[in-house]
C-alpha cells in the first residue's frame, strides 16, 4: 500500500486502502456507483448479518418491494417529495417508448411499502406491523461522492418500517429502534454520539429523527443512521388506517429507521492504520491466516499448518492458509496486515516440534506461542482483547477529534460541542462562529461532557442542551 497517514491526508489513505485491500473498484463509470469486489462484500455481508439477526430477534420480519415508484405514489406526501425530489432519479420511458406516468428510482422506500400498506393493514390484529428490507437505493448526491460514504448507489440499504395502533407504542418503539442500533454500532467497535436532528433539518415527512454520528480521520462526520417517527402523516397522506376496537377507524402512527453499507466505511477509517485495515474479529473476512515458514522439501510443515487450518474450520473459524510459494514470509505478514486480519498463525519448524503455534496480533503486532490444544481458546480470548483494545482506541481517537467549544478558539478540524438554548437563532450563530453546521442536540455521547453552567454561553437564551457541529460527509 502507498504510504499516507489517515489523520493528515484521510482521502488518499482510505482510496488506498480500498484498492489495495481489495475492498471496492472505482473505475466503474458512472459517478458515485462502485464495484464491490469479493474480499470487501464478504465484510459488508457479515456487518449486515449481525443488524439482520438484530432486527429478527425483535420481531421485524423481511420482505421486498419494487424499485421503481409511479410519480402519482411518490407525491402523495408533500415533505416526502420536496426533500427527496432533487434527487430522485426519474424513467420517462424506454428507448423506443414514453410511459404515460414517469417512475421514480426509489431513493428510500416509504411511499412503495405504504401504498401497500394501506391495503393490508385493516383492523387491531394487523398491528404492529414491522418490516424490514435489504435493497439497493439510488440518490442524485450534489455532495462530493466519496467511495461507500456517499455514493449515488446504496447498494446495502437496510431499512426498517413499522405501523402502530397508538402513539405511545410508536414512542416505545423508537426506543426498542435506538437500543437495537445501539447494539448493531457496539458490536463494530464504533464510537457514536446519538443525536435529535433540529426541526428545519429533518428528516422529509417526518416529526423527528436520531441520527447516530461519529467521525472520520480528517474531523468530518460521519452518519451512520437514522431513527425517525413518522408520527401519521405518512398514515394520513396513503390513507392508512384500522379498524380499532373501539369500532372507530384509525389512522396508524409509524416510524422507520435505515443503514447503509456507510458503515463499514467507518469501520475501515475508524480502525485502519499505517499498515492498512484493521477488521474487528467478528466481522473480518478472514479471522486468522496461517503461514507456515518451510523451505522446498519441509512437508511436515506443510501437513501441520492443515492440521491446524481443519481444527480451526471445524470450530467455525474463519480461517485461510497461505500456501503461497513465490514470496517470502515477511511479504505474507504485510500483505494480510494491509487487508486487517485480526490474528496470524505463524508455524516453523519450532512449533512443529514443540505442538504449537505461535499467534501475532494484527492490533498490536504481540506475538506468543500457545499449545495446539489450546488454540482455539486463545484465539477467542485474543479477539476479545483485540475488541477491548479497538473499542477503547477508537474512543481516544473520537476525543481528539471532539471539541469542546471555546468563544475565541479556531478549530482546523473536528466536531465541536457548545450550549445550546434550542433556537434557531442560536444554531445559526454557532453555525458561523465555528464554520460548521449545526448537527442536533446530543442525546448521548461516548465521552464525559462538562456540566452547561461552566460552559460560556453564546446563545441570547439560556442553554439547556448541547448541540453538537460538524461538517458531514
Amino acid at each position: 500500500m502507498e504510504k499516507a497517514d489517515k489523520f493528515s491526508n484521510f482521502p488518499e489513505w482510505y482510496h488506498n486502502i480500498l484498492r489495495d485491500a481489495d475492498i471496492v473498484d472505482i473505475r466503474y463509470p458512472v459517478k458515485g456507483m462502485i464495484v464491490w469486489k469479493p474480499y470487501g462484500l464478504k465484510a459488508l455481508r457479515l456487518v449486515q448479518k449481525i443488524l439482520v439477526s438484530l432486527l429478527e430477534e425483535t420481531g421485524h420480519e423481511e420482505a421486498y418491494f419494487p424499485t421503481f415508484i409511479p410519480e402519482s405514489v411518490f407525491s402523495k406526501e408533500k415533505e416526502f417529495l420536496e426533500g427527496f425530489g432533487g434527487e430522485t432519479f426519474v424513467v420517462e420511458g424506454t428507448m423506443s417508448k414514453k410511459f404515460t406516468e414517469r417512475l421514480f428510482v426509489r431513493p428510500t422506500s416509504e411511499t412503495v411499502m405504504y401504498y401497500m400498506w394501506n391495503l393490508w393493514i385493516k383492523g387491531r390484529k394487523d398491528l404492529p406491523l414491522k418490516m424490514y428490507q435489504v435493497v439497493n437505493v439510488f440518490r442524485y448526491e450534489t455532495k462530493m461522492t466519496h467511495p461507500i460514504l456517499r455514493v449515488r448507489e446504496i447498494m446495502g440499504f437496510i431499512e426498517a418500517h413499522t405501523a402502530h395502533a397508538t402513539r405511545e407504542e410508536a414512542e416505545e418503539q423508537i426506543k426498542e429502534a435506538l437500543l437495537i442500533y445501539k447494539n448493531f454500532f457496539d458490536s463494530l467497535l464504533l464510537p457514536y454520539f446519538i443525536i435529535k436532528t433540529p426541526p428545519w433539518d429533518t428528516f422529509a415527512g417526518a416529526e423527528y429523527n436520531y441520527d447516530f454520528v461519529t467521525v472520520a480521520p480528517d474531523g468530518k462526520g460521519i452518519e451512520l443512521g437514522s431513527v425517525i417517527n413518522l408520527g401519521q402523516k405518512f398514515a394520513r397522506a396513503f390513507d392508512i388506517k384500522f379498524l380499532d376496537s373501539d369500532g372507530q377507524f384509525k389512522y396508524v402512527y409509524q416510524t422507520c429507521y435505515g443503514v447503509s453499507e456507510r458503515v463499514l466505511g467507518a469501520v475501515i477509517a475508524v480502525h485502519g492504520d499505517e499498515r492498512g485495515l484493521v477488521f474487528p474479529p467478528g466481522i473480518a473476512p478472514v479471522q486468522v491466516v496461517i503461514i507456515p515458514i518451510f523451505r522446498e522439501g519441509e512437508n511436515d510443515i506443510v501437513e501441520y499448518s492443515k492440521k491446524v487450518y481443519r481444527i480451526l474450520n471445524e470450530n467455525g473459524i474463519r480461517a485461510r492458509l497461505d500456501l503461497d510459494t513465490e514470496h517470502s514470509p515477511g511479504w505474507k505478514y504485510y500483505y494480510w496486515e494491509l487487508k486487517g486480519v485480526p490474528t496470524r498463525i505463524e508455524i516453523g519448524r519450532r512449533e512443529l516440534a514443540s505442538n504449537t503455534v505461535t499467534i501475532a496480533r494484527r492490533d498490536t503486532f504481540e506475538k506468543f506461542e500457545v499449545k495446539l490444544e489450546e488454540l482455539v481458546s486463545a484465539l477467542r480470548n485474543t479477539w476479545d482483547s483485540i475488541n477491548i483494545n479497538l473499542r477503547n482506541r477508537a474512543i481516544n481517537y473520537l476525543s481528539k477529534l471532539t471539541h469542546i467549544a471555546r468563544p475565541g478558539t479556531v478549530y482546523e478540524k473536528g466536531l465541536i460541542i457548545a450550549p445550546w438554548d434550542g433556537t434557531r437563532e442560536c444554531a445559526e450563530s454557532l453555525e458561523k462562529k465555528y464554520n460548521r453546521g449545526l448537527l442536533g442536540e446530543i442525546v448521548e455521547s461516548p465521552i464525559n461532557l462538562p456540566p452547561l453552567e461552566t460552559m460560556e454561553n453564546e446563545c441570547s437564551g439560556k442553554p439547556d442542551r448541547y448541540a453538537l457541529l460538524g461538517v458531514t460527509y
